[in-house]
């Protein structure tokens, strides 16, 4: 992979990891298209490398509020701090769940499989344009949402749902705060990402021996800073209730994959 490849794909996986669009939708449609000539598929190196530049972007951008939990947990008191670390806890469970039991099943999905792609892609739409459409309100995230939550979470591993649109539009649903909606959504990920960060890396499955690592580092700068940039830009969006822009994007896209399977079909 040259270069050029890798910071397409870094920058790919940057935005669309924060932005409500289906990353894995789009890295489907972009090799339907393309051809997987044109896009080579992503080893699990470079897998592993773009989720550590994402997760690490979700670092920098709430290292405040991080730096708060841990100082809350190492207090050793039933504190906010405690609380809020059991709620992600809580909503890493039905996601954890589905990708120890269901992980090979889930795989069968992938692979230019455009139908489901454009159909998920119009129920994330349909998420996004409820959630723009809700009223503001002030309620925290409770425990019981955590795992509604974090059901979504689960559900989001099909291609073409989003997994920032699917946990702040089911959190922004059940009533909760739209900013810490979005603050709820982005830091509960990152636990997972780190989890099978190691577990890619511990199966022994990934081989640096041809790895061009020029290139890697390359795509691991363009999605750390598209991350940046999209974790940002969706926390501002989400505050002026601005999806339903990205509610007609999803819709769009959705209905022209699924026409473009049938005329290619």
């Amino acid at each position: 992979m040259d270069v050029w490849d890798a910071s397409i794909l870094g920058i790919i996986q940057g935005l669309t990891e924060f932005l409500p669009v289906s990353s894995s939708g789009h890295l489907e449609l972009g090799k339907a298209i393309l051809g997987n000539d044109s896009l080579p598929k992503e080893s699990l190196l470079l897998t592993v490398i773009l989720h550590f530049a994402t997760a690490l972007s979700t670092i920098v951008i709430f290292r405040k509020d991080i730096v708060e939990i841990f100082k809350g947990l190492f207090s050793f008191k039933w504190n906010e701090e405690t609380r809020f670390s059991l709620k992600i806890i809580i909503s890493m469970i039905p996601a954890a769940l589905v990708g120890y039991f269901f992980e090979s099943q889930m795989e069968m999905l992938f692979g230019e499989n455009l139908i489901l792609v454009g159909f998920m892609l119009i129920v994330t739409s349909l998420l996004l344009w409820l959630t723009d459409k809700s009223k503001a309100t002030r309620k925290p995230v409770s425990y019981t949402n955590s795992f509604v939550i974090g059901v979504a979470q689960a559900i989001a591993i099909l291609p073409g749902i989003s997994r920032s649109g699917a946990t702040i539009a089911t959190s922004v649903l059940l009533g909760n705060e739209k900013s810490k909606a979005a603050r709820f959504s982005f830091l509960m990920v990152v636990p997972l990402i780190f989890g099978k960060i190691l577990k890619d890396i511990t199966s022994g499955d990934i081989s640096i021996a041809d790895a061009n690592m020029v290139s890697y580092g390359v795509g691991f700068v363009a999605a750390f800073i598209s991350g940046l940039l999209a974790c940002t830009w969706m926390i501002s969006i989400v505050k002026r209730s601005k999806l339903r822009y990205f509610a007609i994007y999803c819709f769009v896209v959705g209905v022209g994959s699924i026409i473009f399977t049938q005329l290619n079909g």
